[in-house]
């Protein structure tokens, strides 16, 4: 792989010079940044549309020359899945978009997936160049996006370049972005990649997780269908641990297993009133609507659409949950933080979409009780303000109670979203597969082995929540990994 990224380089370095010349350094750091293309708040809040309309061409391009085509791009070092960033954004510089989209294929199984949801401003573009500079960084996500819709629309859609089949099958446990990564990694390499999915959707927390007014669900299949393209085979429906255990899929003749099952068990404060009708996980709430039609009134089980409606926590699926309960007719939609909004996980892009939504932010309170009516609904919360102390563990600074600062508010629907633990049913079905307290897998973090031998790990099964592109890099690092020990006899567990 690596002399053929050369040779790739060498072939464009005569292009990439006449670039350059075209316009100078100073003259590229002095184009603003590119604004993303959005629907209007008002407009976007009573529907499903996708919030982010993308560039046009004129705007990649313009955008494209900001990149100053670094002798040594640190952009890269920031991203997860190893994505050639110069060559694609410069390919979409001189108006070669379908190349562009294929250099993103080369690494990564998602890319319009990526350009939407991945948080580039932690990755690639907090290390571009700009930021020395005093600039904005290049908008790589915006153009990620582009590249891939543009070879999408062309309808155009180029395969990888894929190796010789070898016949060598492997298990693929969960259709998220870990399993996608890792299944399209794996055969480009030969492997005959079957991907087993617990539900009736392909694509995981992709599918299920992320509603379509962020990552629409025809996005998340044309990525799938390509997979499918270069012979990965999808069963729905098929629990591994239930439906099929480990040995069965040892009897079957499987070499290898990448369990990326996730996270899907969620986490609840254990406060009282947590049992009463209207208080719910954000898994479940998303899972319902974005899966199950719950949304629908003709739904065989509607989910309650709330007209006062508090999502706990400050992180991207809070932000979902609550900009999704907008949309199903909320009047008063509330996040309650118990830190300060410069705290918050949330991408800086949900924070202030959902600020033009009209969703209030109860920052520095945090719920200690819901009180309910005769009928057992929700009707009330009560928050405890709170303060920041000093830095914790995490290097944020600890929330502390303010004393006798108690305030009771009115609400018909609570949704809790403060993290999530990964389902124990593989952990237990996987005989001598090592897990920590918390039911993460034990890996090494170098290949993503696990205590088995044949059984590589990655994404929310292993880090117990992160985002969609660190998930990936997980697959793309297990693949590797597992080609090497399957291509050269290596073995031996962690």
């Amino acid at each position: 792989m690596n002399i053929n990224n050369n040779i790739a380089t060498h072939r464009t370095e005569a292009w990439r010079e006449e670039l350059r010349q075209k316009m100078k350094n100073k003259e590229r750091a002095s184009i603003p940044r590119v604004k993303m293309n959005e629907l209007a708040p008002e407009y976007r809040s009573h529907n499903n549309e996708e919030v982010n309309l993308g560039l046009t061409e004129a705007q990649a391009v313009k955008e494209a020359q900001r990149c100053i085509d670094c002798p040594s791009p640190s952009c890269m070092k920031g991203c997860p899945v190893n994505i050639n960033i110069p060559a694609f954004i410069k390919n979409i510089e001189r108006g070669y978009f379908l190349e562009a989209a294929r250099v993103l294929k080369e690494t990564s199984s998602l890319p319009a997936v990526c350009g939407r949801v991945c948080p580039q401003e932690k990755q690639c573009e907090s290390n571009c160049i700009h930021l020395k500079m005093k600039n904005e960084p290049v908008a790589i996500g915006y153009l990620e996006r582009f590249a891939a819709d543009c070879e999408r629309e062309s309808g155009n859609i180029s395969i990888p370049e894929m190796a010789t089949k070898n016949d060598i099958k492997i298990a693929v446990a969960g259709s998220g972005p870990a399993g996608l990564s890792f299944a399209g990694d794996m055969a480009k390499h030969g492997y005959d990649v079957t991907v087993f999915e617990a539900l009736h959707e392909i694509g995981g927390v992709l599918k299920y997780g992320i509603p379509e007014f962020r990552l629409p669900n025809k996005i998340v299949d044309v990525e799938i269908d390509v997979l499918r393209k270069m012979g990965v085979r999808f069963i729905s429906d098929c629990i591994i641990g239930k439906t099929i255990s480990y040995n069965d899929l040892h009897d079957e003749g499987y070499k290898g297993i990448f369990v990326a099952s996730g996270a899907g068990l969620p986490n609840f404060m254990n406060i009282p009133g947590e049992n009463l009708i209207g208080v719910m996980s954000s898994n479940e709430y998303l899972t319902r609507i974005n899966l199950m039609d719950a949304a629908n009134p003709d739904s065989d089980t509607p989910v309650l659409k709330g007209k006062k409606v508090a999502v706990i926590g400050g992180g991207n699926t809070a932000m979902d949950s609550v900009r999704t309960a907008r949309r199903l007719g909320a009047e008063r939609a509330m996040i309650v933080y118990r830190r300060s909004e410069e705290e918050m996980p949330a991408r800086i892009e949900e924070v202030k979409h959902a600020k033009e939504e009209n969703v209030e932010f109860l920052t520095l309170h945090n719920p200690i009780e819901y009180l309910g009516d005769e009928n057992g609904f929700v009707k009330q919360m009560r928050l405890q303000k709170m303060e920041l102390g000093e830095p914790d563990a995490s290097g944020r600074r600890r929330p502390i109670p303010i004393e006798n600062a108690i305030e009771t508010i009115d609400v018909d629907e609570v949704i809790v979203s403060v993290g999530v633990s990964p389902n124990p049913l593989i952990p237990s079905e996987f005989s001598g597969l090592e897990v920590t307290r918390k039911g993460t897998v034990v890996v090494n973090e170098d290949t993503m082995q696990s205590s088995l031998e044949d059984v590589y790990a990655g994404g929310d099964i292993v880090r117990g929540g992160a985002t969609v592109i660190l998930a990936m890099g997980d697959g793309r690092k297990a693949a590797a990994a597992m080609h090497e020990q399957l291509s050269s006899g290596i073995s031996g567990p962690i």
